[in-house]
């Protein structure tokens, strides 16, 4: 499993890149709204840092003539590696088509049934995103669903990858990832949740302490070797 940042904060996703093990940014038009910035100058700003990695943005349009303009339009400003995230209804569908005939990288999103990701694929979509929690909140299951969605997609051996988003917390994603699932895109949220554990700083403490007792003026290997 491969992970993408849930988020528009140029400062939150900077902090991520520094320490895990992320490959891009998903974006949608309620994170930039929690962004609270130019939307445009932050997706620029967000490209600008990832550089070359996937970049995920949400069309506005609600009609395929429309959405195949907007998408064509951020392909060619934000670069070739711009996943396009299209809602996954029957207009959606119909823009899926024809942009991948133009092979623009498109993100099928709104996913919360199996049906919905299968007639994506169906489509030419790349990715296919369930949103897990959401569809918990609905009364069903999200994990479930997305590994019912992982299987079709394997058993009809399409080359579309399931990309999960929309987590409550860390179990959700490892879930998943026992399953084989292609990628996950967290929030700043969850991902400090991830190795947020005292049993693990307490562990560190008295490792530290157990060395210093040996020597108390040579705390690491860097001040017997450097």
């Amino acid at each position: 499993m491969h992970l993408l940042i849930d988020d528009a904060n140029i400062e939150n996703i900077k902090y991520l890149y520094n320490y895990y093990p992320v490959c891009g940014v998903t974006t949608n038009p309620s994170i930039l709204f929690k962004n609270n910035k130019n939307p445009l100058e932050t997706l620029e700003e967000i490209r600008e840092f990832i550089r070359e990695d996937e970049l995920h943005i949400q069309v506005l349009s609600d009609d395929a003539e429309n959405i195949v303009k907007e998408a064509r339009i951020l392909k060619e400003k934000f670069g070739s590696n711009t996943f396009i995230k299209i809602p996954t209804n029957k207009e959606g569908l119909k823009a899926i088509k024809k942009l991948k005939s133009e092979q623009t990288n498109i993100t099928a999103t709104a996913i919360y049934s199996p049906t919905q990701a299968f007639l994506a694929s169906l489509a030419g979509a790349d990715y296919v995103a369930p949103y897990v929690n959401r569809i918990d909140n609905l009364g069903y299951d999200g994990v479930e669903t997305t590994i019912k969605i992982q299987n079709i997609l394997e058993k009809n051996q399409t080359d579309t990858k399931v990309l999960a988003a929309s987590f409550k917390n860390t179990n959700q994603v490892l879930k998943l990832a026992e399953y084989g699932i292609s990628i996950a895109t967290c929030s700043y949220e969850v991902f400090g949740k991830f190795i947020e554990d005292n049993n693990v700083n307490k562990a560190v403490e008295d490792f530290v302490n157990d060395f210093k007792a040996i020597d108390k003026d040579r705390r690491t290997w860097t001040d017997y070797l450097g």
